[in-house]
């Protein structure tokens, strides 16, 4: 019994006695006068799919992997349902929208355990939102997207990282990486609103800084000792392409934060760009004389959905394609030249969801300036605006890349990131969880002879 396990629970238990002391008074849950149940079950819906994204991710990485790593792969996007679920609760929903500090975090006190966070609609938050849904539901609704964030992350390292040390891996990136982001793109006092900075729905606080995390991490851990593989299930791939295609509709649609024509237009951008990038993507690998793929058939389309993300609420349809071409190329060039150095991003992380959110937050700045006109009203000029989202990027880059390595850094002296290399042949399904996908009845028999160690 290691202590790291025995610390893990007694910290839930903390929690889970610890929170009975809190009272709630029932009426927290009424709803406020100013909640409209039209956006109320719009928000519900959405929030559903984009938790679905979740899943959909597990399957989409977990095709891509060797068969010996298909579960472990799956898992460490599943899990951060579970963890990034309690730590949003205890404080990081504080953190991300609770009372402004400095432009870049929230008083973690606000909402600290849910406190206040109910039914009603009339806080400052909420006023200073304009929301027409619970404050609770809005919470939820952010919370899935810090769920996925840690997600992406994990497809840079896959197949070589140790399930514990990436646990807490995602505990302090959520927390001092994740959460500062979403506050200084989201929170009406944040740093990047005050720069006029525009993500409709997380180019910069889910792709960009998931890609530079991916980057960092696939730097810092190394090479496996067997990079090139086949993906072990291509329907696999092809099944979480197409739930996440699903999912973003909640994702890019949801952030609208009501059942009004900015939700049908970003619904409608979504899925043109993912179709956009879908036939880019391959008609591209064509002309480069590559065959088309089912593989890129399903990394196209998650390249659309990602490029769209900063911008779906207000560009026009005909600009989502262009768009989506011009991201979908430029990311298609990422991985072809990610292949061609010792960079080991497995998955192609940054290649893909870095690239692509950078790309379409750059563009966000290009195109979204004639969609506010309050922008002109403020004085506020068109190469202003476009040379802020460029200056976001860079302190994205900057901030995620130095805070990260750190996080790195810690973990890793704290609980070794990378398992053995015995352990790294033999599979992390049965070396970190001691299951198998399949009857893999020769793996079984090196496990035990060759890893016992692993196995405890």
């Amino acid at each position: 019994m290691k202590k790291r396990w025995i610390i893990s629970l007694a910290i839930m238990i903390i929690l889970g006695v610890g929170g009975y002391f809190i009272p709630e008074q029932p009426e927290i849950w009424e709803l406020s006068p100013n909640v409209d149940t039209a956006d109320l079950a719009w928000l519900i819906t959405s929030t559903i799919f984009v938790l679905m994204m979740t899943p959909g991710l597990s399957f989409f990485y977990g095709g891509m992997v060797r068969k010996k790593n298909i579960i472990s792969t799956i898992l460490q996007s599943i899990i951060a349902m579970g963890i990034v679920s309690v730590l949003w609760v205890v404080v990081c929903f504080s953190l991300s929208f609770g009372d402004d500090i400095g432009g870049v975090i929230g008083d973690p006190r606000t909402y600290f355990m849910f406190n206040n966070v109910g039914g009603a609609a009339t806080d400052a938050f909420s006023n200073k939102m304009g929301l027409t849904i619970p404050l609770a539901l809005y919470a939820i609704f952010q919370m899935k997207f810090a769920i996925i964030t840690p997600s992406l992350i994990t497809g840079s390292f896959a197949e070589r990282v140790r399930f514990s040390a990436y646990m807490l891996f995602m505990v302090l990136f959520t927390i001092f990486v994740y959460c500062p982001l979403a506050h200084c793109t989201w929170h009406p006092d944040g740093l990047f609103g005050a720069m006029h900075v525009k993500d409709f729905a997380g180019g910069i606080v889910v792709h960009a800084s998931s890609g530079v995390a991916a980057l960092v991490g696939a730097l810092f851990l190394g090479r496996r000792h067997e990079p090139k593989s086949e993906p072990a299930n291509v329907p696999y791939v092809i099944l979480g392409a197409s739930l996440l295609w699903l999912g973003w509709f909640g994702f890019n649609g949801g952030s609208s934060l009501a059942a009004n024509g900015q939700a049908v237009k970003a619904f409608l951008n979504t899925n043109t760009a993912a179709a956009t990038a879908m036939l880019v993507w391959i008609f591209f690998d064509c002309v480069m004389g590559r065959k088309p793929s089912a593989m890129a058939a399903a990394v196209g389309g998650v390249v659309g959905l990602v490029a769209i993300t900063p911008s779906a609420g207000w560009v026009s349809v005909r600009e989502s394609i262009l768009i989506a071409v011009i991201t979908t190329i430029i990311c298609n060039l990422a991985c072809h030249w990610k292949n061609r150095t010792t960079v080991d991003d497995a998955l192609d992380v940054f290649p893909t969801h870095g690239v692509g959110g950078i790309v379409g937050t750059i563009l966000t700045g290009v195109f979204v300036y004639k969609y506010e006109p309050d922008l002109a009203a403020e004085g506020v000029t068109h190469a202003e605006f476009f040379i802020n989202h460029i200056l976001a990027v860079l302190i994205v880059f900057v901030y995620t890349a130095t805070v990260t390595y750190g996080i790195y850094w810690l973990t890793n002296k704290i609980i070794p990131m990378r398992v053995s290399e015995a352990s790294e042949r033999l599979g992390l399904d049965r070396s970190q969880h001691d299951e198998h996908y399949g009857r893999l009845r020769e793996l079984a028999e090196y496990y035990d002879e060759e890893a016992p160690a692993e196995k405890k």
